[in-house]
């Protein structure tokens, strides 16, 4: 028997093998976010995260090592859909820096407030996990440097330099991450709009050491 003919790569239901242990692993790591971005869940297990997704722990094995495999997963399916987001909404938008910088800092910010859940695990429970600490500082300097090298997309020789550019970027994502995660727990009294706002106006007057009234709107 081929490996194409054998049982476990045949359609069940006309659904491929493949596609169903797809299914069975968005099921876990939706699971697994949904427990870990709960402020009043209960301590995150494999077993609880299998009790979730309505599956055994054989299939928990089938698609992870261990549960850090699994947290290690949805923190990186919630850094790539910023990074997507972010940048696709950046070259989107039309008119100067400011609006691009503005259309940017807002999907970002909507992809933490809208769904919760992605904030508290990515910015706030990851922080408190010592195994998922070191990938957590990875994804915010991942952030880091996508911001300093949107910044000399969008100012150019005006720019920071690389090196530079890269600690401005540091306090810039720290700065938005401490402010998410403040809404998040209740502490800071503003609206997803306020602080898009505030991170948007930052980013305006400090991705750039030569700050031109072209590049902040009168009034602001």
């Amino acid at each position: 028997m081929t490996a194409e003919e054998s049982p476990t790569a045949r359609a069940y239901r006309g659904v491929a093998a493949a596609d169903r242990q797809a299914q069975r692993r968005a099921k876990l790591l939706d699971a697994t976010l949904d427990l870990w971005g709960d402020p009043a869940r209960p301590r995150v297990t494999m077993t609880a995260v299998c009790q979730r997704a309505g599956l055994t722990e054989r299939y928990f094995y089938e698609s992870f090592t261990h549960l850090d495999d699994a947290l290690f997963a949805v923190l990186e399916q919630i850094a790539v859909e910023i990074e997507h987001t972010t940048v696709e909404a950046l070259h989107a938008a039309g008119g100067d820096p400011t609006d691009r910088v503005e259309a940017s800092i807002t999907a970002f910010v909507q992809i933490l407030t809208e769904d919760p859940r992605k904030g508290r695990a990515a910015i706030v429970e990851s922080a408190h996990v010592e195994t998922t600490r070191e990938p957590r500082a990875l994804l915010l300097r991942r952030f880091a440097e996508l911001s300093a090298s949107e910044a000399r997309r969008l100012y150019g020789a005006r720019s920071w330099g690389e090196a530079e550019g890269v600690l401005v970027a540091t306090m810039f994502v720290g700065g938005v991450a401490q402010l998410v995660t403040s809404w998040l727990d209740g502490s800071l009294s503003a609206t997803p709009e306020e602080i898009v706002e505030a991170a948007a106006r930052n980013f305006t007057l400090t991705a750039h050491p030569r700050t031109g009234q072209s590049d902040v709107r009168s009034g602001d």
